[in-house]
């Protein structure tokens, strides 16, 4: 009975954490819009780009906007998709709402001149918002809503359609400004959230899977598993050229380990024949929770 009640404790401390985490990234991700988007007239992607639109257009708040265009989607989602559909997303669309209405005011002006480093610093804070949110399996609707209901009905990747709803609702601006060098900016600031939050995720926790081929590899998976502290799995090869039978080792770790690795196989077998490659992501043991 203890150990039940001390797993439910574990588990409710992981989803206060879960959503205390999601919070900040959302705020992060609300500051590049009101900070450096927003104040320079610059228009980024998803709901919260259609929403900067109608607020530039109708001096419409962008929480209320962002709100209702979510509200409508997410009704449609869970008519679609099912009643069980995304609570981590609503959570999301309500607290991004909150922080749009709350700062949305706090500025004027843009805290840069320029606006080229305004879509920048913009794009920045959005993609590491996102990442931070997407980390704990969260997720800001919008337009990911619309890429699933569509998915559902034809087999169009919904990467491709978030990325042609973003194009569209970028453009969109240019009826607002009549200004190319703003539709401009904010492509450039669609494509430093891209990049910040691929850098973001990947970033900091990109791995390496290494094949070893060497006489000596025992030693060699002996300092792999026990000094690198990393896996190793023995597999049987055979040499094609010369017939003969060899072992492979295959390990996988993070890029920073693979140094010492390096100089250990240099030191022990200099001849030994090692293929290194980046790996999209990793999950299981000493690596990331598979999230869902």
């Amino acid at each position: 009975m203890f150990t039940k009640v001390m797993s439910m404790n574990t588990k409710m401390a992981t989803i206060i954490k879960d959503y205390l985490i999601i919070s900040f990234g959302l705020l992060v991700f609300a500051m590049g819009w009101v900070l450096f988007l927003i104040p320079a007239e610059i228009t980024g992607g998803g709901i919260s780009g259609v929403a900067a639109v109608i607020y530039f257009a109708t001096k419409i708040p962008v929480s209320i906007s962002f709100l209702i265009i979510n509200a409508v989607l997410v009704l449609i989602a869970i008519k679609i998709l099912g009643a069980s559909f995304g609570i981590k997303t609503i959570y999301s669309i309500v607290i991004l709402t909150l922080f749009f209405a709350l700062f949305q005011n706090i500025l004027k002006e843009p805290i840069v001149d320029d606006m080229f480093l305004s879509a920048v610093l913009g794009g920045m804070s959005g993609g590491i918002g996102l990442g931070i949110v997407f980390s704990r399996g969260g997720s800001t609707g919008g337009t990911d809503i619309f890429a699933m209901i569509i998915n559902k009905y034809r087999n169009i990747s919904p990467g491709r359609i978030i990325l042609l709803c973003d194009v569209v609702i970028i453009a969109s601006s240019y009826f607002v400004f009549q200004s190319a060098d703003k539709l401009v900016y904010g492509y450039v600031s669609m494509w430093v959230v891209s990049y910040s939050l691929d850098s973001f995720l990947t970033g900091a926790n990109r791995s390496a899977q290494m094949f070893i081929i060497s006489k000596k590899y025992k030693e060699i998976a002996e300092f792999i598993n026990k000094e690198a502290v990393r896996g190793v799995t023995l597999l049987d090869g055979s040499g094609w050229y010369n017939q003969e039978d060899t072992k492979i080792i295959m390990s996988v770790m993070r890029k920073k380990e693979t140094g010492a690795v390096f100089r250990k196989i240099k030191e022990i077998d200099p001849n030994a024949f090692i293929s290194m490659g980046s790996v999209m992501g990793v999950y299981g043991e000493g690596f990331e929770k598979l999230r869902i």
